[in-house]
């Protein structure tokens, strides 16, 4: 099999969309005035750049054909063109002025950035309120540091997230910890076949002294909600989590209740067990922001288990010492919010979730006709939110692709779906990914 061709660049109506121009400039000018570290794009990413296709029809300057004549006025003036507003009209980005020289860039990326980059302050204040739900977690969990990970990511990107495991890894002990560090409201519901909508939504019941209905609010109206089990609930029930993890609200008698914020779904699934359990469909699986796979823990980390039983570190009597409040999450939201994302990392997400659609032409006919669908534009917004906490996590106010990198499986393994014969012959989601960031130079 030949090299694959490069993913079609797809071009923002944006100029700071622009690789080879004046976004790449802009990456850098931003990294000298951040501090950050400077990432160049390499003889890949310019070819990658160079191979981007001709606008469709109809997008060049339109042949206007002027509006017929009518005698008691004058002739309309021609339609202004509309080739200054696509980006391959653009003169060349000028050469990137000296670090001493001011910057026009700022002006120019308004439409892309439009909110302020966080100060130092800012991230000193991030670093302090994510060392102590650090601490709190460690302080009850022991290892499982890819979790803690994840269960911050998926809080400060303000999204979902579905855990899978065997039971006994310490899933609900997580997200308890979690909860109990933030000070939260923590509501938990053991899912089963016969559970229904109302009872995880809520209800109305009739109060016979005053003869009317009153609402009673159902345990998803909490900051933390763990659904255990969720793929042991009936579809209709789990149906009744689209709205509340969307929209962030229900809907009880004709009348919308909103969810406090922050507002975060802890779910999990046991994969060893499927008599009497529903897989869960593909629209809800797509509102997980993350899907994280628990692994066992190692043999030194269980004796550690051990030890803290015995010596009652563990008890669930004892709460965490030091908390933060929940302007305290929504300071971490904010600030992990406007992370700097440069133009060639949007390019670059936009184009390793195209090449899930279109797979045959980059990964081969192999891998890519094991691929039934690919991601969504969730997996880009995912892609995008999920690294800025992650560069956050990392002290970092700037993204860089080995964030995008390192969030691959944990966004994509459970949006790209894969066909009866791929699990036939034990290929896993992940294997397919890996291709996929194989195929797409990096910026």
């Amino acid at each position: 099999m030949g090299s694959p061709p490069h993913p079609i660049r797809i071009a923002s109506s944006a100029p700071a969309v622009t690789l080879a121009g004046s976004g790449a400039q802009r990456s850098s000018r931003h990294a000298r005035s951040t501090g950050g570290p400077h990432v160049s794009q390499n003889n890949d990413a310019a070819a990658f750049a160079a191979q981007t296709p001709p606008p469709p029809a109809g997008i060049g300057t339109p042949v206007i054909p002027p509006a017929p004549p009518m005698p008691p006025a004058p002739p309309m003036p021609p339609a202004p063109s509309i080739r200054r507003e696509q980006p391959v009209a653009q003169p060349p980005a000028p050469a990137a002025p000296p670090a001493a020289a001011p910057s026009t860039a700022s002006t120019e990326a308004a439409p892309l950035e439009a909110k302020a980059a966080p100060t130092e302050t800012e991230m000193a204040r991030a670093r302090e309120i994510l060392d102590i739900v650090s601490k709190a977690y460690s302080a009850r969990m022991v290892g499982q540091e890819r979790l803690r990970s994840s269960l911050l990511i998926a809080l400060m990107a303000g999204g979902h997230i579905l855990l899978e495991s065997v039971p006994g890894l310490a899933k609900t002990t997580a997200a308890s910890t979690l909860a109990d560090t933030v000070r939260a409201d923590f509501k938990r519901i053991q899912c089963t076949p016969d559970l229904l909508p109302s009872d995880i939504t809520g209800t109305q019941i009739y109060d016979a002294a005053s003869g009317t209905f009153r609402t009673v609010l159902g345990p998803v109206h909490a900051n933390f909600v763990l659904l255990d089990e969720i793929n042991r609930s009936s579809a209709k029930t789990q149906s009744a989590m689209l709205e509340a993890m969307q929209e962030r609200q229900t809907t009880i008698g004709g009348e919308i209740h909103r969810v406090p914020r922050p507002f975060l779904v802890i779910a999990t699934q046991n994969p060893i067990e499927q008599e009497g359990t529903y897989e869960l469909p593909e629209a809800q699986m797509d509102r997980f922001l993350l899907k994280e796979i628990v692994e066992y823990p190692s043999p030194a980390d269980e004796l550690e288990v051990l030890a803290r039983i015995d010596s009652g570190a563990l008890d669930p009597d004892r709460h965490a010492t030091t908390t933060i409040s929940l302007a305290d999450v929504e300071q971490l939201q904010d600030i992990s919010s406007r992370v700097y994302v440069d133009p060639a990392i949007r390019n670059y997400i936009v184009s390793l979730v195209y090449v899930t659609r279109n797979p045959v032409p980059y990964i081969g006919e192999t891998l890519g006709g094991y691929i039934k669908y690919g991601a969504s534009p969730r997996g880009s917004i995912a892609f995008l939110q999920a690294s800025r906490a992650l560069a956050l996590l990392a002290g970092r106010s700037y993204v860089i692709p080995e964030d995008v990198r390192n969030l691959r499986h944990l966004v994509l393994r459970h949006r790209v779906l894969l066909t009866f014969e791929a699990e036939a012959e034990n290929v896993r989601s992940e294997d397919i990914i890996d291709a996929v960031f194989g195929a797409v130079p990096t910026p």
